[in-house]
């Protein structure tokens, strides 16, 4: 017998009683009466019952903690960073499916301008709410803003506020623009840049081109650099320039069981695609984007050496620190685009870093405990990433550490890191190594001829050799765009905070 159905004789026999008392109503009356009690009662009765299995019911988790900056929920005051943040984001409601959902079609990716226009004007943009995370989780979080807003610093009121405050001047925003200018001149007709650009538009006239074949690595580097000052395939001065670029990465990408090989004879083409991708589609939500990024994003979760935890030249070898940093960061900018990600492959790259870390992680080398400035820097901007905070003993040291030595005068490789690591540490150390890479950088670009808003450093390294002139460029522009490039991790400058 039903608990519904034993309520329910009971109260018949209740209202045969009731009945007897009330001799003066008519027969249908009591009737009536009966029916009514009868049918409230039941119903309660089923409310009640479906609040039980509510209540006992497991949660759905929704709510993942992402990469993020240090501003917390009890800083929203008005008018201050986080409230930007928020007036920033694009209308309009989150799909009703996240990609970590989704079947990845990868052999059926548009490859040409022709084939797909998805990447244009059309469609609304949506961003994700602030502290609202993706459905996996991956890199710890250090504040109150979540990953994905992270890229919000990149356009209108945050991005003057952040470069105002934050060290910037119409000097370095001026250098940024002669270099994209550059870029610009030198993307081929088929979208892509080439780290050899002797044999494309500018047919020689720049010097020191680079050597390296991996079309997908200079042009990702490229893509890169306009991403990084807000310019998409849907929003700033560059539309076409972008547009053109994500057609042909997207294009060279070869589809197997693992995901999608952007190689081209290196994983720093893999990484550097993935980021590319990534963070064009987290700050787009441009369909045509969505399956690429994934499928970068497996085949360098499948290339992890499974026993080290770390990323090398081919997929499976024993890791490095400076291809893992590519990966590290891939990994990051496919969370900032709610991509499907599994935490255990970053438990295993966090312990690839404590086997290069030596005085407990203060500083990194390049495949073992070592001192070694760029790996330094990588190794702290990865720990960053994954959690440690601006109070933790081993980082202050590492930082200190970097700051000592201060930027290099060649090695815009080592520059490009350390900066990250020291516009997030922030304080009198980001002041003063601020001042000086960013007034040498704008003195540094050239000023002249076919070459004017690049640059080139003869570095202790390969990778200027390698990557030439298109290298140093990228990487001295993205530098320039560290303010506002993403929101910085610790600092809790507010906006009417004077730098």
């Amino acid at each position: 017998m039903s608990i519904a159905l034993a309520i329910r004789l009971s109260w018949h026999e209740r209202l045969r009683a009731l009945g007897g008392r009330l001799g003066l109503l008519g027969r249908s009356t009591r009737d009536a009466i009966k029916s009514f009690a009868t049918s409230v009662i039941v119903h309660a009765v089923a409310i009640v019952l479906l609040g039980v299995v509510a209540i006992h019911s497991p949660p759905v988790e929704h709510r993942i903690e992402l990469i993020s900056s240090s501003f917390s929920a009890a800083q929203l005051e008005p008018g201050n960073l986080a409230r930007l943040v928020r007036d920033e984001q694009p209308s309009g409601e989150p799909p009703a499916t996240r990609l970590a959902d989704r079947s990845i079609q990868r052999t059926k990716l548009p490859v040409s301008l022709e084939q797909d226009q998805a990447l244009d004007q059309r469609g609304p943009r949506w961003a994700p709410p602030l502290n609202v995370g993706p459905g996996s989780g991956l890199l710890a979080s250090t504040g109150g803003v979540d990953g994905a807003t992270s890229l919000a610093g990149r356009r209108g009121t945050v991005r003057e506020h952040l470069l105002e405050t934050g060290g910037g001047n119409k000097f370095s925003e001026a250098a940024v623009v002669k270099g994209l200018n550059w870029l610009t001149a030198h993307q081929r007709s088929d979208g892509a840049w080439h780290f050899d650009h002797t044999d494309g538009p500018c047919a020689g006239a720049c010097t020191n081109p680079g050597k390296h074949r991996s079309t997908t690595a200079a042009t990702s580097l490229a893509l890169l650099a306009y991403l990084g000052a807000g310019h998409t395939q849907r929003e700033g001065d560059y539309q076409e320039v972008v547009r053109k670029g994500l057609y042909y990465l997207r294009g060279q990408m070869k589809p197997d069981e693992h995901g999608g090989d952007f190689r081209q004879g290196t994983m720093y083409g893999q990484g550097l695609s993935a980021i590319a991708l990534c963070e064009a589609f987290a700050m787009t939500q441009d369909p045509a984007l969505a399956d690429a990024s994934q499928a970068a994003i497996d085949f360098i979760l499948w290339a992890q050496d499974t026993k080290g935890g770390g990323w090398r030249y081919a997929p499976g070898e024993p890791g490095d620190a400076t291809v893992s940093g590519w990966m590290f960061m891939a990994l990051r900018a496919g969370q900032m685009s709610y991509l499907k990600i599994p935490a255990e492959p970053i438990h295993k790259a966090t312990r690839f870093l404590d086997s290069l870390g030596a005085e407990q992680g203060a500083f990194y080398g390049y495949r073992g405990p070592d001192k070694d400035p760029t790996c330094t820097s990588i190794g702290l901007l990865c720990r960053m990433y994954t959690g440690w905070r601006r109070e933790h003993p081993p980082l202050a040291r590492g930082v200190k550490f970097l700051a000592r030595r201060g930027p290099s005068p060649t090695d815009m490789y080592y520059n490009y890191y350390a900066t990250q690591v020291m516009h997030h540490w922030g304080g009198s150390e980001w002041v003063y190594w601020n001042k000086q890479l960013r007034d040498f950088l704008v003195r540094t670009q050239a000023a002249e001829g076919h070459a004017s808003g690049s640059w080139y450093f003869d570095d202790e390294h390969q990778s200027s050799v390698q990557g030439g002139r298109l290298f140093n460029t990228a990487l001295a522009i993205m530098t320039l765009e560290v303010y506002y490039r993403y929101l910085p991790l610790y600092d809790k400058r507010s906006v009417n905070d004077s730098f």
